[in-house]
This record gives C-alpha cells, structure tokens and sequence, in this order.
C-alpha cells in the first residue's frame, strides 16, 4: 500500500457528504444557515439568512430553486476534524430533478420533517428517492419551540407513512439553534463514509454547471476514483470533448482554490468552457491519458412536461427576448425554446418547462433581469398523435393541429398525484379530482391526514389545479406528482373565434365531453374581458367548423338621432340605417384589440 493510498484511506475516513431533504417550508435552508453559522465556515459579519439560496427569487419566494453545496470543517467531540460536504436541495416538485442528480453525489440525507405539520406528500417523494439512491437516513424533527409542536405523533407517523426508524429522531429548531450540535455529532457518527480508491484511474461524476460571466462555464464534480489535479486535461465520457483544468476550488460557499481533490470530494473546476449545453449532468470525467475503462451511471435527461409561449408585448423587444432566453438557458440546462409566429402576438418563442413553478420563475426572470414585458399563452402538455399512416407526431401547440381526417387517435400524459390532506376537506378534494377526469387508486390514513392517491390527465392539472387545491383546502393540502403513462381519450382542439378570426393563442385541446362547458365559460369570460368596439364583435368556440358557443359583444353606439327634433319618423329611420351600415363595414375591416390580461384570466377554470 502506498503512502499516498493510506494518507486517501484516512482522508475518506474523515469525509461525510450527506443532503438536507424535506417538504417546502420545513425548514431546510434555515439548517443549513445554522450548520454554516456553528462551524464557522462563514464569519458572522457576513452571514444572512438563506446563505446557500444565491438568487433574489429565491430569496423572495422563501423557495430553493437551484441544489447549492458548501463544504464545512467540523471539530467533532472525538477530537477529529470531519470534512463535511453539504447539499441544500430544493423540495417543491418542479425541482425533483436537482434532487435527484444532488442524491447521486452523497451517501447519507438528513430528513427534516416540520415538528408541527408532520410528513407531507413532497417529504414521501423526496425521501423515496434518497431510499432508491441507498442513502443512510438520519430523521430530524425540526420547529420544536412551538406550541403546537408534537414530535411524538411526528415520530410515530414517520415510522408508519415512511417505514423508517425514527426512535432515535433529533428534535431541533433550525430558527433558534436549538439541538444544531446534535445534528453535527449525528452526521460524524451515523453516516457512512465514503470509498473509492486514489490509485485507479479518475472518475468524476458531473453532478451540476453554471455560467458564470467571469469565469465561463463552472462544473461541479463529485471523484468517485482517482484523484484531479489543477492543469490536469480531462475528458467528457458522454460527449468525448477534452479540457484543461484553469481552476480547482471547493465551496466555502464561496469559491476557495485546492491544489487537488481526492475519492470522495465535491468540488468545482473551470476550464474555458463556451455553453452549460457542453456539460451534460451525469456524464463521467476522466483524464484524458490514461482515462477509465468504464463510465458512471449516468441520470436521465430532465423532460420538459410543460410548454407555452412567450411573446413580448412590444413587437419591437423580440431581439431582446431572444437574448434573455438565451442567457437564461445558459444557466438552466432544463428550460428549453425555439422560435415560434402567432398571428395574433407576432413573433415569440415556445418554451418547454418541468412544471408551472418552473415556468413562473423563469417568466418573473426574464421580466425582472432584463426588464421585458412578457405575454405568457396557456401551458399545455405534449400530446402523442398516432396518423393513419402509422406515424407518431408530438404536439407541442395545440395551433399546429394537423387536419383530423389524418388522426387515428390521440393520447395524453396522464400522472399519478399524491395529496395529503386534513380529514375535514377530504370531500373537496375528492370532487375536485373527480372534476379534473381523475381515477382513485388509493386512499389511505395518516393520524387524522388523508393521503390519496389519483391518477389524472396532466393537461387537467397544469393550469389552475394547485391553485384549486390551496383554496378548497384553506393551503392545508400538499400535492406531489410523477408522469405515469400516456394513454388514449378522446381529445379534441377547441377553438376560440374572435370577429370570425381564430386566436391561436388561445386555441387548447380538450376532452369532447368537457368541450361545450369549457368554451362556453370562455366566451362569457371574454366578453367580459375584451373592451367594447365601435362595431359588433361575435366572439365563438369551435371545434373544427363547428360552433359551440358564442357570445356577442354589442358596439358602443352613437346617437345619431340626437339632432333630430320631430319631422319625419322616415329621416331617424334614414340616419340609423346609415349607421348600421357602416358598422357591417366597420365589422368587416375592424382590428379587434384584445388586451394580455385577457388571455390568461380567459384560460382559468373557476369552477
């Protein structure tokens, strides 16, 4: 055994990488400030509540977006100092992806559960995966200093909803301090170390990359084998492309310059790379001399399952939509677009987003940082054509329908949906899925919470239905989902007509028997959201030639009468004949203006 072996050996021994999983709001980013306060890893002067959360939406959502990392030297009570590699992961469903790829890079989670609130269906997913990635758990209960804490109920649903031990759970409030020391001793003691061995050949794995406008391209790593040295040439597995290592540094958070990094480290490295489209996550680095003979498992690509579109409000701020998006995509390898015309909007782009939370942040994004004013059209799903002919087409935008004469059937992703929910709004939820064409698979109980377990169409449930779900269930239900399948029914593109021109924009697909209800809120929306013309305005849904429903907005009208004073009845009749038809001609030449408001509030389901 060579020196350099056993000095790894001992190293990997005095290693712990571990992340923070739970549901939004129990308190993950608040640990993880407490941990980084304990050690001293950031100088008090310069510590700020959710320290690892570097963007301001994230800030002011109280939500993590991005995984972070930073690396903590602990004195341990054993007289050890521990390195202690931590990833603050996000827990809303849109970032499950993060999750996923961060839960790669460790080898142990703390799962922090909200002391109050008990587990919630985002607690379920989040540690399910750490399960499949054959993580050590350590259950922390946190917000213990409130009254209406009750960790021993807590503890008993852990082990009864999740099946895993929780006699030996940690009771701490992130907020206070209180128990923090704990938690420390718990990671040292109850975490595996990690293995891998110094002398074979480096194996890398790419957990995650970032544009930054000084450095280029800053890749996050995790050595599996081997160890990587500043000034080494490295190669990408997946995409065969070779480096030069400008920069090794560890996260502190903020960047700190190491000669090396051995088995079992996460670190950062820049090497004059152009694109994050360069580095795909999960690809295996190795050197470009004497590379590995194998690569790592790599993740799946993360789907876009969520598209719409973009368009600027002002025609002339397209070039500078086109460079935002551009810059964002630098940073979001997830978020994906190309361009698109709408002859109601002109020219926008269509994007693809991991959910409705996802596509909100880069919307409040692209309007915040680069100061745009943005249409947004209704988010739809993708829809799998099957032709006549045998081909299969995806459909991305409901506007680019393909004459039905050539469809043989449709299908559509449908989901399996998690909701936990307090018994008293079980019924409101259960209409509300039977509502949205949901199919029960489950319905089970938790203490006096309710977890039900739905299979629903997703194009049903990415408009408004977390929004349906909050206000039926007062913001006590929590919702998780993951697409399941795709499975025929019978859709149909509805329509929307505005003075005889279809508006694209507002064109979506439907179930034919929702069909006439959808489109007749609708039209009652959109008449009363579209201002008053000079002209008559028909405003109709179809489906195909075929109206079902129409409204007709009346014409602002002048009295052209006014200046008669008795006479001849024949001269008021004259004058009004003369009006209307000038109004058929305005009706036939008019430009019907409809305002943006108008497109998304035409599109929400009430009811």
């Amino acid at each position: 055994m060579t020196p350099l072996y056993s000095r790894a050996m001992t190293k990997l021994s005095l290693i712990r990488n571990f992340s923070i999983v739970a549901h939004i709001d129990h308190g993950k980013s608040t640990l993880a400030d407490r941990l980084i306060q304990l050690t001293g890893t950031v100088a008090e002067r310069d510590m700020k509540a959710q320290m690892l959360d570097a963007m301001d939406i994230e800030r002011e959502r109280g939500i993590t977006i991005k995984a972070n990392t930073v690396r903590i030297a602990y004195p341990a009570q054993d007289g050890q100092t521990y390195i202690l590699n931590l990833i603050d992961t996000p827990g809303h469903v849109d970032f499950a992806y993060e999750v996923s790829r961060s839960m790669r890079a460790v080898e142990g989670s703390l799962l922090v559960v909200d002391a109050t609130q008990g587990v919630e269906a985002q607690t379920l997913a989040n540690v399910y995966q750490a399960i499949d990635a054959d993580h050590e758990i350590v259950p922390v209960l946190n917000k213990i200093d409130l009254p209406a804490a009750e960790p021993d109920r807590v503890k008993a649903q852990i082990e009864d909803v999740i099946g895993i031990d929780a006699s030996q759970a940690i009771p701490i409030s992130a907020k206070t301090g209180l128990g923090i020391p704990d938690v420390l001793e718990a990671i040292v003691q109850r975490l595996p170390a990690p293995t891998g061995d110094a002398d074979a050949a480096l194996k890398a794995m790419l957990v995650d990359s970032w544009y930054d406008s000084y450095l280029g391209v800053v890749v996050m790593i995790r050595v599996m084998d081997g160890t990587i040295r500043k000034g080494d040439q490295v190669k990408m597995m997946q995409t065969g492309a070779t480096y030069r290592l400008d920069k090794l540094a560890v996260l502190t958070p903020a960047m700190k310059d190491i000669a090396e990094l051995g088995p079992g480290e996460i670190g950062v490295f820049t090497a004059s790379i152009k694109q994050v489209r360069d580095t795909r996550v999960g690809d295996t680095i190795t050197h470009e001399k004497k590379p590995a003979a194998t690569a790592l498992p790599g993740f799946k690509p993360s789907q876009p399952v969520v598209f719409c579109g973009l368009f600027p409000v002002d025609a002339n701020d397209f070039e500078a939509l086109r460079d935002a998006i551009e810059k964002l995509a630098l940073n979001d390898a997830s978020f994906s677009s190309e361009m698109e015309t709408s002859a109601a909007l002109g020219f926008g782009f269509r994007c693809g987003f991991l959910g409705l939370l996802h596509l909100e942040v880069i919307r409040d994004r692209l309007e915040r940082e680069y100061d745009l004013d943005l249409i947004t059209t209704a988010p739809s799903v993708v829809f799998r054509l099957h032709m006549r002919d045998g081909e299969m087409r995806e459909l991305h935008n409901p506007a680019d329908m393909p004459d039905l004469t050539l469809v043989d059937h449709i299908e559509e992703p449908r989901i399996k949906a998690t909701i936990m929910v307090p018994d008293d709004y079980l019924g409101d939820v259960l209409k509300l899925c039977q509502d949205r064409r949901g199919i029960q698979l489950d319905l089970t109980y938790a203490g006096s919470r309710a977890m039900v377990v739905y299979d629903l169409p997703l194009a049903e449930v990415v408009f408004d239905f977390y929004d349906r779900l909050k206000s039926v269930t007062k913001g006590y239900a929590s919702f998780d989902y993951q697409i399941s399948e795709y499975r025929e029914d019978f859709l149909v593109k509805m329509s929307i007509l505005v003075n005889d021109e279809p508006v694209d924009a507002l064109s979506i697909m439907v179930h034919r028997d929702r069909a006439e209800s959808r489109g007749r809120v609708m039209v009652e929306k959109l008449k009363e959201l579209i201002p008053r013309h000079m002209f008559k305005i028909p405003i109709q849904a179809a489906i195909g030639s075929r109206v079902i429903a129409r409204e007709t907005l009346s014409a602002m009208r002048k009295d052209v009468t006014a200046k008669c004073y008795g006479g001849d009845a024949t001269r008021k009749k004259k004058l009004l004949e003369k009006q209307k038809a000038g109004k058929k001609k305005m009706r036939q030449f008019g430009k019907v203006e409809i305002p943006q408001t108008a497109f998304i509030q035409a599109l929400k389901m009430d009811g």
